[in-house]
């Protein structure tokens, strides 16, 4: 007779720090998983507490409530499937990520994370202590073995797993999303399945956090390498994996084959639910933006817009004399094809109070940047003003070009509780433009077609803080820019490195030393959804006074 085992993968978003509201979401998910006369249900990585915790894990009462929840959740499970659902453990003076599975409300098993990432994002080293690797614990007809994200990147636990008995390994991650992430988990999973001869269940949460997207895209892997379930990326879902074992071990059925999205449309959904998750969160179920009729504000519109609604999101312009009736035109242009809200604010009247109220001070000095900079604090007032008055979350506008060299004013249009594009090149945000007027998705909720006037993709970019000026005025044209960031900060090249590829040195030098000094600014500057290796924030930690500069 053949053997044959059911598994529910339960691909879904936990908030950190909701223990009641995941405990819930997990039950809910047994449910389906009892109705489906599945065997067990897998839930990701650190489910009950939601991840990443950062330090909230190391507080003691935090930890105690987290493992009172998780055995109230196994308890409440009885006659039917297995549960599986990551969640802390404190042995003693030890504290560990774990993966607990209880059947019939009793406890039999709990796996420790093995291996603690510490690159990029990641501090678990900081945060828990490595466990033993643990063996495989029987589940129905089968005896499964549980890598937990980080400990299948490496053979060793996998190996281990497969010597001791495992047929079948289940793996649950909290695996955030970077461009290009779901074909590199692919190529660690397949070659966990290739060393181990055993088929591989990836379970990965979903949503967001902070700066990072839970992007899912959970899949099957039968030995060989042959991807046999495929769930979709950035959403929730619940399928159930049949498997049947013959004499050369169990395999899994097809089933479920979402398509995966091309990287455009990923770095979209994912700044997208960054910030949709951002609100959700955070409590907040409107934004307010300043519109300047440029394409940075426009592509935060239009992502606000499919995010919460056109009907949530507010845009204001406010202009000045600089600002041109070209401006003026686009924002309200692209504000209408998008169906939001546009208010406008002169701040002429307001600038003129405060340069009058400093003129006994500034008398018999030239008009600089302090004035342009008035300008900008002004219009963060005024939008922080309707964001205190409305509930309406402050969004900021500036893409990672800017963010990088420090293209932008602290208190001014640095102002503001998220940046969806913080992580987003200019030159990506050309092409990300263009990518969504050719491309709408049944997730987004704002219009389709062309949203974002074509005339905002092909002007010049301009601050319009003074008369006629030009982005290009203060840096290299943002194609030069963004290949010399591309160099500094993705990549981690020397200005040597740089120069060889042909790139001008003095502007080489220029770039540097922008970025360097502008730490202190991306210190103060608002969370935004991480899409790159290299976001700024935790993929890369420079001290805020540096004197080092290298060399050509």
């Amino acid at each position: 007779m053949t053997d044959r085992f059911r598994l529910t993968i339960g691909q879904l978003n936990a908030t950190v720090g909701d223990l009641a509201g995941n405990s819930a979401r997990a039950i809910e998910a047994w449910q389906t998983a009892k109705s489906a006369g599945a065997d067990m249900l897998a839930l990701p990585e650190m489910f009950i507490t939601g991840y990443q915790t950062q330090d909230l894990v190391l507080k003691p009462a935090f930890t105690a409530q987290a493992v009172e929840a998780i055995q109230k959740v196994g308890a409440a499970c009885t006659d039917g499937p297995a549960i599986g659902i990551g969640g802390p453990w404190r042995d003693g003076d030890k504290l560990h990520n774990a993966y607990w599975i209880f059947k019939d409300g009793k406890l039999i098993a709990r796996v420790l994370k093995h291996h603690l990432p510490y690159k990029q994002l990641f501090d678990e080293l900081r945060l828990f202590d490595s466990g033993p690797i643990s063996g495989p614990y029987p589940v129905g007809a089968a005896r499964i073995g549980s890598p937990i994200c980080e400990d299948s990147w490496y053979p060793d636990v996998a190996e281990t797993l497969a010597e001791t008995g495992a047929e079948l390994l289940i793996v649950p991650n909290g695996s955030p999303y970077h461009r290009e992430k779901l074909d590199l988990r692919m190529g660690h999973m397949v070659g966990r399945v290739i060393e181990t001869g055993l088929p591989l269940v990836y379970v990965n949460l979903v949503g967001g956090q902070d700066d990072q997207i839970y992007d899912g895209a959970s899949f099957v892997l039968n030995p060989g390498g042959q991807k046999v379930v495929q769930l979709p990326a950035f959403e929730e879902a619940i399928t159930h994996v049949n498997f049947t074992r013959s004499s050369e071990g169990w395999r899994a059925e097809p089933g479920q084959m979402a398509p995966q999205p091309d990287i455009w449309e990923q770095d979209y959904h994912a700044m997208m639910l960054g910030l949709r998750e951002y609100l959700q969160k955070s409590g907040f179920a409107k934004v307010v933006l300043g519109l300047s009729g440029g394409i940075d504000s426009a592509l935060v519109a239009t992502i606000a817009a499919d995010a919460i609604g056109p009907e949530n999101t507010r845009c204001v312009m406010l202009p000045s004399e600089y600002t041109s009736q070209g401006s003026l035109d686009d924002a309200a242009d692209c504000a209408g094809r998008l169906g939001t809200r546009l208010e406008t604010i002169r701040i002429d009247g307001a600038r003129n109070a405060v340069e009058g109220a400093l003129s006994h001070l500034m008398e018999g000095t030239s008009p600089d940047i302090t004035e342009e900079n008035i300008q900008s604090r002004l219009r963060g007032l005024m939008l922080m003003a309707i964001s205190n008055k409305f509930g309406e979350m402050l969004l900021t506008t500036g893409n990672k070009s800017e963010v990088a060299v420090g293209y932008a004013t602290v208190y001014g249009d640095m102002a503001g509780g998220y940046n969806p594009i913080k992580d987003l090149y200019k030159t990506r945000v050309f092409e990300t433009c263009r990518w969504r007027n050719a491309n709408h998705c049944p997730w987004m909720k704002g219009p389709a077609g062309e949203v974002i006037p074509p005339q905002i993709i092909s002007k010049p970019p301009s601050a319009e803080l003074r008369l006629d000026q030009k982005d290009e005025d203060s840096l290299p044209p943002y194609e030069v820019l963004d290949a010399i960031l591309e160099g500094l900060v993705e990549k981690d090249l020397a200005l040597g490195d740089l120069v060889k590829q042909g790139f001008d040195a003095e502007t080489v030098k220029k770039v540097e030393k922008l970025l360097y000094i502008s730490e202190w600014k991306r210190y103060q500057a608002a969370p935004g959804p991480r899409i790159s290796t290299k976001a700024f924030w935790l993929d890369r930690r420079y001290p805020l006074v540096n004197r080092w500069r290298d060399e050509l």
